[in-house]
């Protein structure tokens, strides 16, 4: 693994008008096909038809990026709506997606398959939710593929002729769509909501967030176990950036964990934590595929309860304040890879040669279960974040032990005390055989 690289550039914003938007099935209020002529987002205070963003990137970040004015001041807990199934739709790329693409007059694959879903829903065993993602033509994914969790099943190259049969065969009937054959899942997925022109927090932070997913998979050669793509509005625009991971754990659960307020300094705790070790970083987290809002809250409460360490009613924004103090304080830039400490750093120490996540190379040996709250505090103390600084690259590395953080002057020092005794006893001795 490389030790060394470029951070010049700056991470990538693409045209927030071609992020999409997702047919959210399960919920009525969120899908245009409810109301034809409506252009209300589901998500309060979420901008339609806003256009392109500002040229001017700083004065889009304090608006609508991470550093707008309601960011994090919301409770995350219990606000993803109850659904039992994710569907999503490989199509196209966000620059080319509409606001609403489940109703583009030009895409009929979308168009056709979200009202399939609709049609059918009632006559579906599992709540179902529809979101458009990435395709890539030519790629692993290409356009028209379909991606089903927790299923955790790929069918490939779904056209327009095909999608009511594919909605009853498969959605309807949960059999298999023939002639398509159904292609197992191996590796976790990430999604993040991208879908600009939807949603002006979105088209800033899900660029953002995609290109350091992207950035961090790369640096530790995941590409062949974690997929991250853009994928269209999924709910919850205040909540930007939004993003969705699916992982299966030893025994071959899959989970879909959604997480809010995500930066692009949280990304690599998420690839750590969730990704890797498969626990919950629940002062980002949102809700699970699977459970009720009221059921998410509980779940959340009770790991907090385990834990001993929080009591129940303590917020998210305790946690959040707490995750950031002790981040940043425990970071500092690392220059090159050598044995030992540098310096001590304000209150912290910052090894320049921390422990390096060998535990990225075996995704599918961890297994899943209730998240520690005080586990994550010490995951993020020992994690190997970088954190883009100007050209340079911070990490967050564990505290020092008191072996590790003993200076090399005191080790000289006790040294010569050491000899300086050995001395005066073997004097002593000595003297003690002459007399």
């Amino acid at each position: 693994m490389a030790s060394n690289r470029d951070r010049d550039e700056a991470l990538t914003f693409t045209n927030p008008s071609s992020s999409s938007s997702p047919i959210t099935v399960s919920d009525p209020q969120d899908s245009f096909l409810t109301d034809p002529t409506s252009l209300i987002g589901s998500a309060s205070g979420s901008f339609q038809n806003e256009g392109l963003l500002s040229a001017d990137t700083t004065t889009s970040d304090a608006e609508f990026g991470f550093s707008r004015s309601d960011f994090r001041t919301s409770q995350l807990a219990g606000t993803v709506e109850f659904y039992q199934r994710h569907v999503f739709l490989c199509y196209k790329n966000p620059k080319v997606w509409p606001p609403r693409i489940e109703a583009s007059e030009f895409d009929r694959v979308p168009r056709l398959l979200s009202a399939a879903v609709m049609a059918r829903k009632a006559d579906m065993k599992k709540e179902t939710r529809l979101t458009i993602c990435e395709g890539h033509d030519g790629t692993e994914t290409s356009n028209g593929d379909v991606l089903i969790f927790p299923d955790m099943i790929r069918y490939r190259r779904l056209t327009h002729f095909d999608v009511d049969t594919f909605v009853e065969e498969v959605l309807v009937k949960d059999g298999e769509w023939l002639p398509g054959t159904p292609e197992t899942l191996k590796v976790s997925y990430v999604f993040v909501c991208s879908h600009g022109s939807r949603d002006r927090r979105c088209g800033v932070c899900g660029p953002a967030l995609i290109s350091r997913f992207k950035d961090e998979i790369e640096f530790y050669g995941l590409q062949k176990k974690v997929s991250v793509s853009p994928c269209s509005h999924i709910g919850g625009h205040k909540y930007a950036g939004n993003v969705i991971i699916f992982r299966s754990n030893f025994n071959g659960e899959v989970t879909g964990h959604w997480y809010g307020y995500v930066t692009p300094e949280d990304v690599p705790v998420l690839l750590e934590q969730h990704v890797v070790k498969g626990e919950i970083v629940d002062w980002l987290w949102r809700g699970q595929m699977g459970l009720s809002e009221e059921e998410q809250k509980k779940s959340q409460e009770l790991r907090f309860q385990l834990n001993g360490e929080i009591n129940v009613g303590e917020n998210t924004e305790e946690l959040t304040r707490t995750h950031m103090s002790e981040t940043y304080t425990a970071a500092c830039r690392s220059q090159v890879e050598v044995m030992g400490c540098c310096q001590e750093n304000g209150n912290s120490h910052c090894c320049r040669n921390p422990v390096l996540p060998e535990k990225l190379d075996n995704l599918d040996s961890n297994s899943g279960g209730a998240a520690k709250v005080m586990a994550e505090k010490k995951s993020s103390k020992k994690l190997n974040s970088r954190v883009n600084s100007g050209k340079g690259t911070r990490k967050v590395c564990t505290m020092p032990t008191w072996f590790e953080s003993w200076e090399r002057e005191d080790t000289y020092a006790a040294l010569a005390v050491v000899c300086a005794a050995a001395s005066v006893a073997i004097a002593y001795s000595c003297y003690k055989q002459l007399r």
